[in-house]
């Protein structure tokens, strides 16, 4: 089952642990066109949702790398039906350069059995209007690896050849445990599945304040695609994960240590100015129908603490590395200061 395409927002299997669909269309797009998808600015564009986390790496990892004017953004509205993520956001419900009404049509371009999830984030060949990707862990290292030539200057590594086998190894931990982690609390099909579940997420988020509690970044000293990855659940946790999905061992906002590492990165350009914390409440009490029937998004938390001082400075690091960090957010892609903490 897969979270973001489920059928009438049933996402609970009774007596099930939950168990993510992972079949994605792994098509890469690369420097040398390998696989018939080369690299080129203009010919594709990247379709999001604010409120997930999958898709929420992939538009930090873009404006990290400064590739806004090479890989245009489509982004869907918070909410979406049993056939798909749509374009609602937009004036006449049609992605203005795809001009689909959901993102289910470019997967069906692509393939018109296409029977898997219909997920978001997804890289779209314009010229075709066919879903090229949908891989989400190779989409972001992609990104770094092998659209270098369009890097903006001054773009970080954030996947260093010398530190991939380290960053791979905490960010399948990461995945298991946490990213994935809180799905499978939240989707848990018993009570002995959610308990696991919860047990593990807690186990490695404890493992995690020991790591971080004498460093500023999870692998070396500098951001990595192992931060991007946690960041995105970690923004999302006092918000939606510790009530609506029972991961309420402890807020986020009463971790310290990992409270502080993730005020650090909010305060980062490209991490924070990506955040939709309205977006966000927005899809996980909505469509999850089945864990809140009622619909109703709760008016909380106080977002006020994440623009508050972090200490982590104190650690060191440098976050950008011999890089900087990236320019504003194009004008079309700032989040309004009404869904921010800002």
């Amino acid at each position: 089952m897969t979270e973001e395409s489920s059928a009438g927002g049933r996402y609970v299997e009774a007596g099930r642990d939950f168990v993510r669909d992972t079949r994605y269309i792994d098509t890469r797009i690369t420097a040398d066109g390998r696989e018939g998808w080369p690299v080129e600015p203009g010919r594709y564009r990247l379709v999001v949702a604010r409120a997930c986390p999958w898709a929420n790496r992939a538009v930090i990892v873009r404006r990290l790398l400064g590739l806004e004017d090479v890989l245009s953004m489509g982004v869907c509205g918070p909410t979406h039906d049993e056939r798909s993520w749509t374009f609602d956001l937009d004036p006449d419900g049609l992605d203005p350069v795809l001009r689909i009404p959901r993102i289910r049509d470019a997967y069906l371009a692509r393939d018109p059995d296409y029977a898997r999830g219909i997920t978001v984030p997804a890289i779209v060949d314009v010229p075709t209007g066919k879903v090229v990707t949908n891989d989400y862990p190779r989409i972001t290292l992609d990104l770094s690896t092998e659209w270098t030539a369009l890097h903006r200057d001054g773009a970080p590594e954030l996947y260093p050849d010398a530190l991939r086998d380290e960053i791979d190894e905490v960010a399948e931990l990461v995945f298991r445990d946490v990213n994935n982690g809180v799905y499978r609390c939240g989707f848990a099909g018993s009570q002995q599945a959610y308990e696991r579940a919860y047990d593990r997420l807690f186990a490695r988020l404890d493992w995690l304040t020991d790591r971080l509690s004498d460093r500023r970044f999870l692998v070396g000293d500098t951001i990595t695609e192992a931060d991007v990855r946690l960041f995105t659940t970690l923004v999302r946790f006092d918000a939606v994960y510790h009530g609506h999905f029972k991961c309420n061992r402890s807020k986020l906002a009463e971790m310290d240590v990992l409270w502080a590492y993730a005020r650090d990165l909010f305060q980062t350009p490209g991490f924070g100015d990506t955040v939709d914390f309205t977006a966000i409440k927005q899809h996980y009490y909505v469509v999850h129908t089945d864990i809140n029937p009622t619909q109703i998004v709760p008016k909380g938390p106080d977002l006020s603490g994440w623009l508050t001082p972090h200490g982590r400075e104190a650690l060191g690091g440098r976050p950008f590395g011999d890089g900087t960090p990236p320019p504003a957010p194009k004008p079309d892609e700032v989040v309004p200061p009404e869904h921010s903490a800002g």
